[in-house]
C-alpha cells in the first residue's frame, strides 16, 4: 500500500496528455519561461506555437494515429518541440542518441519503422550526412527527414516543411489533436541492449501524465527549474525531467553535451531549483574546482535515481541542499515504483528507496516463485495503471515481463518492518561462490562506506575453484589500497563475499546516462586474463 506522502506546494491540473500543459500554460501566462539552450529562451506562448506550427505541418505530410515519428538531436528545443508535437496528433515518438553509430541507427529505425523523421544535420564536430543518407537509403518507411539545421542531401528544410502545414484546415487539425486518448501509446523508450537487441517500451500518455503529476506531488518545488542533459532517447530525459517540469509549468535549461563545469555555470546562471541525476554526476559536480554551494544556492531539491548513493556523497550533498530524495524506478515502470519523499536523514537516504508509490502495487517474490509476507527479500515485482503496454514488435518479452499483470524488474529488493524497500541488486548480476548468492550491491556498500572511497563496482567472474568470485573496481583517494579494502570487508562480510581482487581507479567507464558500465568491466577483466 502506498503511504500518504503529504500534498504538493501547488495543484497540477490532470490533463489528458503531456502536450496538452503547453497550451494549458500558455493560454495562462504565454510569457512564462518554458525553456531556455544556449541564447534560446522560449515562452510557453512561443512552445506553444511551435509545436501547433509542427504538428499541423505533420499533419499535412499525411500522418495518422499510430504513425511512429523519430528524431535524432541532443537535449533542446528541436527535441522538445518535435516531441510535442508528435504526440500531441496522435503519432508515437522516438528519441535517437547522437552518439549513435549507423548501424545502431537503424536497428531502432528498422524496430520501429517511423514515417517521418527530423535530424540536427551537425551536433558538434560530426556531421550527420553519410548518416541520413544511409539510413534514406535503408528505411523505406520514411516519407520525409527534416534537416533542423540546415539542409544536406536527403532532407527537407525546415521552412519548407511547416510552410506544408498552412494547407491544413482547422476542422482537421483539432480532429488530429482530438484522436489521442489518454491510454494510447505515445512513446517507445529503447533499452540499452547492454544483453542483446535493443527492446522498444511503449508508454502511453497515461502514464506520462500521471507519473509526473505524481511526481510534482511527492516533490515539491514551487519554481520548478530543471536541468536537463539527458540523451533524449533515454527515459531520463523525457519522463523524468521534461514531463513533470512541464506539467508544474517549470522551466528546462537544456545542455546538449554534459560538461561538469557547464553544468555548474547553468545552475547557477538559470537559477536551477531542481536537480535530478545519478550519483556518478554528482559526485563530479562536488569535485569539480568550479563547485561552490554558495553560487548554487537557488537549488532547493536534489534527486538521485539509478543507482545507490554512497553515504559520504550523501553527507557532501546536504552540504549543498537540505532536501534530499530518491526513489525505485526502470524504464517499463515509467515512474515511481518506490520513492522517498525530501528528507535529510542520513541513514534512511542510504538504506532506502521509500514506499510504494501511489497507484502502485508493489510485492516481492523469492526465486521459487513463492510470494513474501512481511518482512523479507525477493524480486521486485509492480502492478500499476502507469506501467509500460508493452515491447514494441516484442510480444514474447511482453509476456515474459509484464504478461501476467505484474512488472518483472528482475531486481532483488528487502522489504523492511516498516514497509519501506531497499534494493539488494539484480538477479542477473548474483552470482554464486561456493553454492552461496552473493548480491554485488551488498558489498558494494561496504565498500562505500570506507573513508576515501567515493563509489565502487563489483562484478561476478568464473573461478576454477569456486565457480565464481567477485572482483571490485573502487574510485578511491591515495589514502586507500587493494589490502586496506579486502581488511575492511573481512571484519563486515562472509568470507565467500569477500571482493578476491580488487583495482583502485581513478574512474569507471559510464554509460551513457551515468551509470556505472559493468558489461563494459567485465570485457576488461575478461580481455586483462587471457
Amino acid at each position: 500500500m502506498a503511504r500518504d506522502l503529504g500534498p504538493s506546494v501547488t495543484a497540477v491540473p490532470q490533463l489528458d496528455r503531456i502536450s496538452d500543459y503547453v497550451s494549458f500554460y500558455a493560454g495562462q501566462d504565454p510569457d512564462r519561461p518554458a525553456a531556455v539552450s544556449g541564447d534560446r529562451r522560449l515562452s510557453y506562448g512561443e512552445l506553444d506555437a511551435a509545436v501547433r506550427s509542427y504538428a499541423r505541418a505533420m499533419v499535412a505530410q499525411g500522418l495518422t494515429k499510430g504513425d511512429r515519428v523519430a528524431t535524432l538531436a541532443p537535449p533542446g528545443p528541436d527535441y522538445l518541440i518535435t516531441f510535442l508535437a508528435a504526440i500531441s496528433v496522435g503519432a508515437i515518438w522516438i528519441g535517437l542518441n547522437p552518439v549513435y553509430q549507423l548501424r545502431e541507427l537503424l536497428v531502432v529505425l528498422r524496430d520501429s519503422t517511423p514515417c517521418m523523421m527530423f535530424a540536427r544535420t551537425r551536433i558538434n564536430a560530426r556531421s550527420f550526412a553519410s548518416e541520413i543518407a544511409g539510413i534514406a537509403a535503408e528505411i523505406a518507411s520514411i516519407r520525409v527527414i527534416v534537416g533542423m539545421d540546415g539542409q544536406v542531401p536527403g532532407t527537407t528544410a525546415v521552412d519548407e516543411f511547416l510552410a506544408q502545414g498552412e494547407r491544413v484546415s482547422d476542422a482537421d487539425f483539432a480532429a488530429a489533436r482530438d484522436s489521442a486518448a489518454p491510454g494510447d501509446a505515445c512513446l517507445i523508450v529503447y533499452t540499452s541492449g547492454s544483453t542483446g537487441t535493443p527492446k522498444g517500451a511503449v508508454l502511453s500518455h497515461r502514464a506520462l501524465v500521471g507519473t509526473s503529476t505524481e511526481q510534482n506531488r511527492i516533490w515539491p518545488v514551487a519554481d520548478l527549474r530543471t536541468l536537463n542533459y539527458f540523451p533524449i532517447n533515454h527515459v531520463g530525459c523525457v519522463s523524468d525531467v521534461t514531463c513533470p517540469t512541464l506539467t508544474a509549468g517549470g522551466c528546462i535549461v537544456f545542455l546538449e553535451k554534459y560538461d561538469t563545469a557547464e553544468s555548474l555555470r547553468l545552475i547557477a546562471q538559470e537559477r536551477v531549483t531542481c536537480l535530478l541525476s545519478v550519483p556518478s554526476v554528482y559526485q563530479m559536480q562536488l569535485d569539480h574546482p568550479d563547485f561552490d554551494p554558495q553560487a548554487l544556492s537557488s537549488v532547493e531539491l536534489i534527486i538521485w535515481e539509478g543507482a545507490a548513493m554512497p553515504r559520504e556523497m550523501i553527507v557532501r550533498l546536504l552540504g549543498w541542499c537540505d532536501r534530499l530524495a530518491t526513489n525505485y524506478s526502470l524504464t517499463e515502470s515509467v515512474g515511481a515504483v518506490t520513492v522517498l519523499p525530501p528528507t535529510a536523514d542520513v541513514d534512511v537516504l542510504g538504506g532506502s528507496v521509500g514506499f510504494p508509490n501511489a497507484g502502485v502495487e508493489v510485492r516481492l517474490v523469492d526465486l521459487d516463485g513463492n510470494v513474501v509476507v512481511g518482512a523479507g527479500e525477493g524480486e521486485i515485482q509492480s502492478r500499476s495503471d502507469f506501467n509500460m503496454l508493452g515491447y514494441w514488435n516484442n510480444p514474447q518479452a511482453t509476456a515474459d515481463t509484464i504478461g501476467y499483470g505484474w512488472l518483472r524488474t528482475g531486481d532483488l529488493a528487502a522489504r523492511a518492518e516498516d514497509g519501506s524497500y531497499r534494493i539488494v541488486g539484480r538477479i542477473k548480476e548474483m552470482y554464486k561462490s561456493g553454492g552461496y548468492n552473493v548480491y554485488p550491491r551488498e558489498v558494494e556498500v561496504v565498500l562505500e562506506s570506507i573513508p576515501g572511497v567515493s563509489l565502487a563496482a563489483v562484478i561476478g567472474v568464473t573461478d576454477p575453484l569456486w565457480q565464481e568470485v567477485g572482483v571490485a573496481f573502487v574510485i578511491a583517494d591515495e589514502t586507500v589500497d587493494a589490502d586496506m579494502i579486502i581488511d575492511h570487508c573481512r571484519t563486515r562480510l562472509a568470507n565467500y563475499k569477500i571482493p578476491k581482487r580488487v583495482f583502485v581507479r581513478a574512474d569507471l567507464p559510464l554509460l551513457p546516462i551515468g551509470k556505472v558500465d559493468k558489461s563494459a568491466l567485465r570485457q576488461e577483466y575478461a580481455e586483462a586474463s587471457r
